[in-house]
């Protein structure tokens, strides 16, 4: 009893803590409401949620759920065990903890089915109500009509379709799920009330910047009228003649925004920061504007290759000056494009600099991921200043605005750029690494240097040190020359020839050779070599499958001797080196004069090609000719059916001109939807221009790009050397200036037409 009695106190002391510890814990959020009205700093702290909601869209193979309760919607990322069965109208209960997103999300760890009740009646929403995201997680009605009905990305669970539904306000794309190539096909131009959850299109901050509804089954599109006919009814219009069909309303609203210029280029663009917020703004002004200054700026929105922008921008300077410090980050942060827009800096290593016609560019590696720093020419009549030297391998700091190619928030990896407002944007801040092939070759010269040292005073000392030393001597200097090979323009095959022979004279003439993966061997392979003692040792490579084999053969008498594998390992040393540099010298020199995307030549390799045709014009009095072209409407297709099919309708457009061309003309991507052709060999203007026709009637056929059948057109500027200018920036501008005559009288055409 006694013991009992000081028991007592002590449980009482161990109760108290475990309520003081219990109370510490948050309770639990029980509504969607209460979720909703957190701020995404709250919700970032991770607080529990129990609730029960009813689901209206599921796809696990996207980890999309939303759910909805009491007028209130919110999406949940399901965990792995989520029932896949679930459809719209089941009552579940979740357990998770709250997370930040463009609205505060919840982060599942268990989805429990109930039962199933009635879905929730849809909220009727206009365009205005969806694009100011009145209803974001809420399932919606709005009419409109279908645009385009296409596949979108299958999954195992279901056939998805990808819809474009004009509203009256504006466009919205809708991820219609169970939908064959049929029914999506009956909808095209049908007049329809889609029911979905609203969930909105997001550039890679988060930021809204379009409407997108999820369906999830046909019985969610309701047909109000048919199309009057099918589209394949309809009577053909002659391809020069299909603007007669355009008519665009247009009532977006101005906006104006206030923030500091962070990038300005006159006559183009101008890039606005304020806090973590940026945007783009497309503008004419040629305002003396100055970056650091903070201003406001008037425009129209718009959705510009997947983020925020601004159109027909026009600026008000306040010229109050307050300048926004580079973010210093990373490439693992700058491809997420979490920070698209925004003043950034990154250290990194230089591999290449050239300057082009209209930009200058670095090209850099920051943790194997390579990208480029761009600086772009001023507008005519300001001077362009020098290109900024800098040494080859050295590190830098680049600072500059962040541009990435496809700014999304769920992809893992986007290549980005760089985009500096002068050269004092990059920075040397490291010198370049000392082993290189410089000092490599001085080394050996030393190492040379004290071998004949040594040999000098061995022949003084004995005859036999004298040849061993001499033998010694010439080994290192057949080594020292392949080292000066190997970093000079020798052919690799005789390169590596030489390396067998030093590693037979390393074994007093025995037999070596060298079999190269998937290719040649090289060497003295002997006539019988099953009789012989075969050694060999594998060729590895830094990264990927080894590079091959080196062999040596020996009488079948003779014993192993460490000299043996000494020389193979030395010879595998100086074959890795030589195969490794010349793949890194080619591929090096290839990107540097390749379009990556067409693998056609790009800008720079053309202005080269042309300085050596005006040289080789002038000694010899010849002509050569330039056609410059500019597919038409090229935005549309991009606009339309994403980067992907854009990306196809570049490379198939390349293609089709290449295969017009003779073997000796030269097609270049000059950037975007811009391709050169370069005509060496011409004897008149006619034959240039029935080369330039050619090119114009290898659209004739329609371009078929992941199932999508695109009509393709381009416009084409001629030009002629020495008779429309007889410099390489001259020629280009000259054929520059001719395409865009041609592309201005289509358009004055189209407009006559109309």
């Amino acid at each position: 009893m006694k013991r009992m009695k000081r028991l007592i106190p002590a449980i009482a002391v161990i109760l108290g803590w475990a309520s003081a510890a219990w109370a510490l814990q948050p309770a639990p959020l029980t509504t969607l409401r209460a979720i909703h009205a957190l701020t995404n700093a709250e919700a970032g702290h991770g607080l529990p949620v129990v609730f029960e909601a009813t689901v209206t869209y599921l796809k696990k193979a996207r980890n999309i759920l939303f759910v909805q309760h009491d007028g209130a919607g919110i999406y949940v990322f399901p965990p792995a065990d989520t029932p896949a069965a679930l459809v719209p109208g089941d009552r579940v209960l979740v357990r998770g903890k709250t997370a930040p997103s463009f609205h505060p999300i919840v982060w599942g760890e268990t989805v429990t089915l109930l039962r199933h009740s009635e879905v929730p009646k849809p909220v009727s929403a206009t365009f205005d109500d969806l694009i100011h995201n009145r209803f974001d997680a809420l399932l919606v009605t709005v009419r409109g009509v279908v645009r385009s009905a296409d596949k979108a990305e299958s999954y195992s669970d279901t056939d998805a379709g990808s819809l474009w539904v004009l509203t009256e306000g504006g466009y919205i794309w809708v991820s219609a799920d169970r939908f064959t190539a049929e029914k999506r096909e009956a909808l095209l131009d049908s007049e329809v009330e889609i029911t979905g959850v609203e969930g909105g299109q997001f550039d890679g901050k988060m930021q809204n910047h379009g409407v997108h509804l999820h369906v999830f089954s046909p019985a969610y599109v309701k047909v109000l009228k048919h199309a009057a006919a099918s589209p394949w009814s309809l009577p053909h219009t002659p391809m020069g003649e299909v603007i007669t069909g355009y008519h665009v309303t247009d009532r977006t609203q101005r906006v104006l925004v206030h923030g500091t210029i962070t990038y300005y280029h006159p006559g183009t663009s101008v890039v606005l920061q304020d806090g973590d917020r940026s945007l783009w703004i497309s503008t004419l002004t040629l305002d003396p504007l100055l970056v650091g200054d903070v201003v406001d700026a008037t425009g129209f929105p718009e959705s510009h290759n997947g983020f925020l922008a601004l159109a027909h921008g026009e600026i008000q300077d306040s010229h109050v000056h307050a300048s926004i410090v580079p973010l210093p980050t990373n490439s693992k942060e700058l491809i997420t494009s979490s920070h698209i827009i925004d003043l950034v800096s990154i250290e990194a290593q230089v591999l290449s600099a050239a300057r082009g016609a209209t930009q200058d560019e670095y090209g850099l590696i920051a943790d194997g991921q390579l990208f480029n720093a761009i600086y772009r020419h001023p507008p005519e009549g300001l001077q362009l200043p020098p290109m900024k030297q800098i040494p080859l391998g050295s590190k830098v700091r680049v600072s500059g605005i962040c541009i990435n190619e496809d700014p999304i928030p769920f992809s893992e990896q986007v290549a980005f750029d760089i985009l500096m407002r002068s050269f004092d944007d990059i920075e040397v801040v490291g010198n370049p690494s000392p082993i290189n092939t410089g000092n490599l070759i001085a080394l050996v010269g030393l190492l040379l240097f004290a071998v004949l040292a040594i040999g000098a005073r061995g022949w003084l000392i004995e005859r036999k040190v004298r040849r061993q030393t001499a033998a010694l001597a010439r080994f290192e200097q057949r080594r020292s020359s392949i080292l000066e090979d190997i970093n000079g323009s020798r052919p690799l095959a005789e390169i590596v020839e030489e390396i067998t022979e030093l590693a037979s004279f390393k074994l007093l003439g025995a037999p070596c050779w060298c079999q190269i993966a998937d290719r040649a061997r090289l060497g003295n392979y002997p006539p019988e070599p099953t009789s012989l003692r075969i050694l060999h040792q594998e060729i590895p490579a830094h990264s990927g499958p080894p590079l091959g084999s080196i062999f040596a053969a020996f009488k079948p008498s003779t014993r192993p001797l460490a000299i043996e594998s000494e020389a193979l390992s030395m010879a595998v040393g100086l074959i890795t080196l030589a195969i490794e540099t010349r793949r890194l010298y080619s591929d090096l020199l290839h990107r540097s004069e390749f379009d990556l995307l067409t693998d056609m030549h790009n800008r720079f390799s053309l202005e080269k090609q042309i300085d050596t045709l005006i040289e080789k014009a002038r000694e010899n009095a010849c002509i050569f000719g330039l056609i410059y072209v500019d597919l038409d409407r090229f935005k549309q297709v991009n606009d339309i059916y994403g980067h992907h099919v854009g990306d196809l309708y570049l490379q198939e457009a390349a293609r089709r001109m290449k295969q017009q061309l003779r073997s000796h003309d030269l097609l270049a991507r000059l950037g975007g939807d811009e391709f050169a052709v370069l005509l060496p060999m011409v004897r008149n203007r006619a034959g240039v221009e029935e080369i330039a026709q050619r090119l114009e009637h290898c659209f004739d056929t329609p371009l078929v790009l992941d199932e999508n059948i695109l009509q393709g057109s381009a416009s084409f500027g001629i030009a002629l050397y020495p008779e429309d200018s007889a410099t390489t920036d001259g020629i280009l501008n000259a054929a520059d200036a001719a395409m865009y005559t041609v592309k201005n009288r289509k358009r004055q055409v189209e407009v006559n037409l109309i």
